[in-house]
């Protein structure tokens, strides 16, 4: 006999059952948010007859973007089987006979993530929206770790570290992917590309694939090519938006770019960037974690070598090609079916618009086993990736006859790459998976395949002059203190030389600021096998004022030798520690109960605060408070203040504060708290 339709009344999409089930019931459970290659479940009432196994009959067709089509993987039909099959789109009723039908739907896991219409037989129409699954085996994004996927995926806050590479500071971060309203905007940044402008069928196909979509964020996170989210800043002030330094987490930048009509939020500098693109990956499903690169070489004309000049006073020529104190970008985890086996796992993909790629800002995603392995011709951008941790540094001096002679130096290049760890707010060093050790035959064959030159010609001489830089443990703004520059001689002879020691503020993407402090020594004799150490005192009247919000200090010590005429460098980037903002919790923190949160921070400078501000903001904390303290904070005062706040959601969350002052500018700090049923 033929098969008779379903009959459908109405229908229940069971979204907090669903939702929960699928891992997004955090984006909240007034809608249906499934996950790829997982069933969903929805309740059918039916108008008229019952469900009988074997005769009734139901069309599904699932749809999404503005033309789809079978053939792009954007439209599917499919029919009732006797089970559910999870590699492709498939229904199937999971209750007995009757008026009521449980319906079983699956989505296929390699379809395309985003909004769909699914429409059941004649009259039922419904919307939900898909989105990659790290939970799903036969997904190109599958982790099969569940504290990783605790960290990677749903993690709404997290730490990115700064700072310098002697000294790692981590910044607090809300990365607020589950938010109210932030993934309907992750999902407006994908429609807003120039790819989907041009032909939304096949962008709309494309996003079946991870190494598509993180391609398209690395693009739309900056808005050097289209309308993307951020505008990035890097000197002069921030006159028409704010420094990159106020932000506390991506919810703010996402829901102005959304509010404002898709203008670029200005300003982002990395970290601002790689937060944001973290923010996206893992609204749409994609395990991701932002990534820190101490030292980071940016080469612009890929010859993996960074040529830096000084002058007579072993001052920086600023040119194009620079050393960054550090450098953020982010990690997706996905498989890379396109090259050949062992390529899968993290991929680095870089938001920050440096250099093109295919005539756009974007950079990635690659494989960081084909950075570490030299693999250049390896999709996407792999030489640049590549010279940001392994390029080598050549400094030349300038003479003021316009000539110019090689100097011997130690630079480091791509040194303690570091990202937080699972589980807990410590920092793990991934610099083994970026490269081999130093010196190692690995490290020989990956320069080989690379083409690494001039790493590969480098032969360890043992100069006869040493030259390196010493600091004290304790740095902190608002101090006077003491570096020194240290000289050995391991030669036989007798050595007459001359010492610069100088030093600047810095930006931590390599821009010189003004002098903190200056010393000329003409006559240093050193005897055989014997060390001088010279202090040169930064005092805080005189770097107070040249410091930037970076808090960085570049020490540059030159040494020439009399008798060789031989000039060694030797450049070290000091941070100043910023005071510690102390966070007391006062009450039991339970859900959906009034909280209240003491802040103080030490004045640790000879100087009056003024215009105080303590702000805050957390996941499921508070959306975000800011209070003006009502009157000036004189040296060795303590700004205090009290604040109330509500969390919504049980779990531990971080509690983010970021104090600002005329002279102390954007102190962050944090306090995890464990918020109770």
């Amino acid at each position: 006999c033929a098969a008779d339709t379903l009959d459908i009344d109405r229908w229940n999409l069971e979204c907090e059952f669903n939702n929960t089930d699928h891992r997004t019931n955090l984006n909240g459970i007034d809608r249906l948010i499934v996950r790829r290659g997982q069933p969903f479940s929805i309740s059918l009432y039916l108008r008229s007859g019952s469900y009988q196994p074997g005769v009734s009959s139901l069309d599904c067709v699932a749809e999404t973007g503005p033309q789809p089509s079978e053939q792009y993987g954007t439209r599917a039909s499919f029919g009732l089987s006797a089970s559910i099959d999870t590699s492709r789109w498939s229904a199937a009723v999971a209750s007995p006979p009757g008026d009521m039908v449980a319906l079983l739907i699956c989505s296929a896991p390699d379809a395309p993530i985003g909004r769909y219409t699914l429409t059941l037989g004649h009259s039922a129409r419904i919307e939900f929206i898909l989105l990659f699954n790290p939970w799903c085996p036969g997904d190109a994004v599958y982790m099969d770790n569940e504290q990783n996927l605790a960290e990677y995926v749903l993690a709404q806050d997290g730490i990115i570290f700064r700072g310098a590479y002697k000294h790692p500071i981590p910044t607090p971060w809300n990365f607020g992917q589950f938010e109210s309203g932030i993934l309907d905007v992750c999902l407006k940044i994908l429609d807003m590309n120039p790819k989907y402008l041009r032909n939304p069928g096949k962008d709309c196909s494309g996003r079946r694939n991870p190494i598509y979509v993180s391609r398209v964020l690395s693009a739309m996170v900056n808005c050097n090519d289209d309308k993307g989210v951020l505008w990035g800043k890097w000197s002069g002030g921030y006159e028409g938006g704010v420094s990159p330094m106020l932000w506390r987490g991506s919810v703010e930048i996402l829901r102005n770019w959304d509010t404002q009509a898709c203008q670029p939020v200005r300003y982002g500098q990395c970290w601002v960037f790689a937060a944001v693109a973290c923010s996206i990956s893992r609204a749409l499903g994609i395990p991701c974690r932002v990534v820190t690169n101490y030292l980071s070489a940016h080469d612009t004309n890929s010859n993996l070598v960074i040529e830096r000049y000084v002058n007579e006073n072993g001052e920086p020529i600023q040119s194009k090609e620079m050393i960054w104190n550090y450098h953020c970008w982010v990690e997706n985890w996905m498989t890379r079916p396109d090259l050949k086996p062992d390529f899968h796992g993290w991929q680095a993909y870089d938001p920050t618009p440096q250099e093109k790629s295919e005539g756009v800002f974007c950079c990635g995603p690659i494989p960081v086993r084909a950075i570490k392995e030299g693999e250049l011709t390896f999709k996407y951008d792999a030489p640049f990736v590549f010279a940001e941790v392994n390029a080598d540094v050549i400094t030349f001096i300038k003479k003021k006859d316009g000539s110019t002679s090689k100097v011997s130096s130690n630079a480091l290049v791509g040194q303690k790459i570091s990202t937080k760890s699972v589980g807990s707010d410590a920092r793990e060093d991934i610099t083994h998976l970026y490269k081999y050790p130093e010196g190692s035959a690995e490290e020989r064959e990956a320069f080989k395949k690379a083409d690494h030159q001039n790493k590969l010609l480098q032969q360890q001489q043992d100069q006869g002059l040493h030259l390196n830089i010493k600091v004290t443990s304790d740095m902190r703004k608002g101090c006077d203190f003491d570096v020194f520059a240290v000289v050995t001689n391991n030669t036989q002879s007798e050595k007459k030389c001359r010492l610069l020691f100088g030093s600047c503020a810095l930006s931590y993407n390599g821009f010189m600021g003004g002098n903190c402090g200056f010393k000329d020594l003409l006559n240093v004799e050193l005897s055989p096998g014997g060390e001088r150490k010279v202090p040169l005192r930064l005092n805080y009247s005189k770097y107070g004022g040249q410091v930037t919000e970076d808090n960085l200090i570049r020490l540059a010590a030159l040494l020439l030798d009399y008798t060789t005429g031989d000039t060694t460098l030797a450049v070290r980037n000091i941070v100043l520690d910023n005071p510690e903002i102390k966070v007391r919790i006062l009450g039991e923190p339970k859900e959906n109960r009034k909280l209240a949160a003491e802040i103080t921070l030490h004045n640790p400078l000879p100087d009056t605060l003024e215009n105080c501000c303590f702000s805050i903001e957390g996941a499921n904390l508070t959306g975000g408070v800011s209070v003006q303290l009502g009157s000036p904070v004189g040296p060795g005062e303590d700004a205090k203040v009290k604040i109330y706040f509500t969390p919504t959601h049980s779990g531990l969350r971080k509690l983010v504060v970021d104090f600002d002052s005329n002279k102390l500018c954007h102190v962050k700090g944090y306090r995890n708290v464990i918020i109770g049923k």
